[in-house]
């Protein structure tokens, strides 16, 4: 599957926009993290971009969250196991253990994207540009701030082998980057 299938299939989907951009985020930070890490930026990119495929179906049933979309987009034509693996891995709810690299990596980009929005939706000119990885660190200190940006979770990069500042560096570049896109 390429690019622009999975996100024609993720489009015909999901209606609400604030999701696809939440994908779009994923994806361009996963994007950045397989360049850092010399892995495939394709592979990881999809994985990010599809990785809430079932999300809205699967509100009442987060233990399934991850586990119906790898089903759903296997019988789509997504063959590569390692991306299914990595959209079941990304919710610790199911069960699905993170064993790879980009299981890892998907798990804690995941909730950083939305510490990230928040953390720019509040700054005067709500421009992701204006944004520093030293706001984003104070921010990420604030337990009732962004409190569904799961801390634990982002914590996890050090499974990763990277500091949380050096996370939070390289996903925030690669939101900037997608700046228009995600409307920031």
């Amino acid at each position: 599957m390429i690019r622009q299938e999975a996100l024609d299939l993720l489009q015909k989907k999901i209606s609400d926009q604030n999701m696809i951009k939440h994908s779009l985020a994923v994806e361009a930070c996963l994007r950045e993290l397989a360049k850092y890490f010399q892995q495939d930026e394709e592979k990881w990119g999809l994985a990010g971009l599809l990785h809430d495929y079932d999300y809205k179906e699967m509100l009442s049933y987060p233990e399934k969250h991850g586990l119906v979309a790898a089903e759903e987009l296997e019988k789509l034509g997504l063959k590569d196991q390692e991306i299914l693996h990595a959209i079941k891995a990304h919710n610790e709810k199911n069960g699905t253990p993170r064993e790879s690299l980009l299981d890892k990596a998907i798990h804690c980009v995941d909730p950083m994207t939305g510490l990230i929005v928040a953390a720019t939706l509040v700054l005067p000119s709500k421009k992701i540009k204006d944004l520093t990885i030293e706001t984003i660190l104070n921010r990420y200190k604030e337990k009732r701030f962004a409190a569904g940006a799961n801390r634990e979770i982002i914590t996890r990069c050090y499974e990763l082998d990277l500091s949380l500042e050096q996370f939070t560096e390289i996903c925030l570049k690669a939101m900037q980057k997608i700046s228009d896109t995600l409307g920031l």
